[in-house]
């Protein structure tokens, strides 16, 4: 515990730096590794929460920290939207390059950048999406006002995230998969860079709701000027789906 405690503070101090030296050995591995360490329910979180952005046909769409990718693509494949990735890493955005590479070079492009600072003008982009993003950032407020700049008014705007389940005896059993079964699930199918993102991920988790619970993050995104903000938990509260409209 005091490992996973030093991680968190880390990732605190320097989020975009930790974050980049976390997940640098995984880009290749990403996509089906989430599946596997999730049972299978990172693919239902992201149909969820494109479904809430592919349904207002964007025709520019913009994805912060895109990984290798599979977020843009599967909003290529349910919209005629055209799209451009950020991420910080290149080791990310390498891997998203490749797998780009068979049937959408010419609707995602992709660009190093960070979530803090977005290299857009205001309201560029008809919708955005972000994953597993703001337990990454010094400060999640500024970040939401930073994503609500680039899009246009009446624009949609969904996220996906991890989230801690509410009822008690679900909430236990999640601690033990975070705390025990993740860490040497990631370490027999991933190798020793992925059991140290399944050791830090349940404290992480855990650390951002005690600052951060849903409530504020509710409120957070209204005061970046997102309306009519509504959210979803899946997987018996282990997912969390956010969406709203961008204020006119």
């Amino acid at each position: 515990m005091i490992i996973f405690n030093r991680r968190v503070r880390a990732s605190r101090r320097r989020p975009n730096q930790f974050s980049r030296e976390l997940f640098a050995p995984l880009p290749k591995k990403y996509n089906s590794l989430a599946q596997v360490l999730s049972f299978a329910q990172d693919r239902r979180w992201r149909t969820e929460m494109i479904r809430h952005v592919a349904s207002s046909r964007p025709m520019l769409a913009l994805d912060v920290a895109c990984g290798p990718g599979a977020v843009a693509i599967q909003l290529a494949r349910s919209s005629e939207a055209k799209i451009v990735g950020v991420d910080l890493s290149p080791e990310m955005l390498h891997a998203a390059s490749e797998n780009i590479a068979h049937g959408y070079a010419d609707r995602i492009w992709l660009v190093r950048g960070h979530a803090e600072e977005l290299p857009f003008p205001d309201a560029t982009f008809d919708a955005l999406t972000f994953t597993y993003l703001l337990r990454y950032v010094a400060d999640p407020q500024a970040v939401l006002k930073e994503l609500a700049r680039v899009v246009k008014p009446g624009g949609r705007i969904a996220s996906l995230e991890f989230a801690v389940p509410a009822r008690a005896h679900w909430r236990a059993l999640w601690w033990i998969y975070t705390r025990v079964v993740l860490p040497a699930a990631g370490l027999l199918t991933g190798g020793r860079g992925w059991m140290n993102v399944g050791s830090f991920l349940g404290p992480s988790i855990s650390s951002h709701y005690r600052r951060y619970p849903i409530d504020w993050t509710v409120d957070a995104w209204r005061h970046a000027g997102i309306d009519h903000v509504e959210w979803r938990t899946m997987s018996l509260g282990g997912g969390l789906v956010m969406w709203g409209y961008r204020a006119d």
